[in-house]
């Protein structure tokens, strides 16, 4: 079986899952807890990371992985094989994302997202709640997601990308558009 190379400062909480072949560079994250999940902490008389990792109900990363420095992935996300990050991506609880997925340097999925494969996201892009990617889609570096069409009403919509869509770097994506295929 393959290995799992995890850098200094790295660390993986609950019941996270990594496949084979894997590297976490230094100071990764993986299985961070939810909102409501870290609150609990504020319950537990034991060391605060004995209890995060007793909170976090982990997440799910398929083989041949490559996360780089300080990228963090909370509880409750899956992703398939061959990930690929830059530094500092974040990726938030219940997300999904494919197989064969780069994702650039400063992004951040700020949850409740679904990536599919053979998608590629730039640096520094931003992706929020509601999101839905399809297959074989590129994000230039520096688009910008949005959900909230009268900030900050909580009336979240997202944004629907469909296969093999392309979006230029720099791009605004409004709440509820979809962008069709190709």
């Amino acid at each position: 079986s393959g290995k799992i190379k995890i850098g200094a400062y790295s660390i993986i909480l609950g019941r996270s899952r990594i496949g084979e072949n894997t590297i976490l560079d230094s100071y990764v994250m993986i299985g961070y807890p939810s909102k409501k999940n870290l609150l609990r902490l504020l319950e537990a008389d034991n060391s605060y990371i004995d209890e995060i990792d007793k909170v976090s109900s982990g997440a799910e990363i398929g083989k041949n992985a490559i996360i780089r420095a300080k990228s963090i992935i909370y509880e409750s996300v899956r992703i398939g094989d061959n990930l690929e990050t830059g530094h500092n991506v974040l990726i938030r609880e219940n997300t999904i994302i494919g197989s064969n997925v780069k994702i650039g340097t400063g992004t951040v999925i700020d949850g409740k997202t679904i990536i599919g494969n053979n998608v590629n996201i730039q640096s520094n892009v931003y992706i929020p709640l509601l999101t839905e990617i399809s297959d074989d889609v590129f994000i230039g570096p520096g688009a910008v997601i949005l959900n909230d069409k009268y900030p900050p009403s909580k009336r979240l919509v997202g944004v629907k990308i469909m296969r093999g869509a392309v979006i230029g770097g720099g791009s605004v994506i409004l709440p509820g558009v979809t962008i069709g295929e190709n």
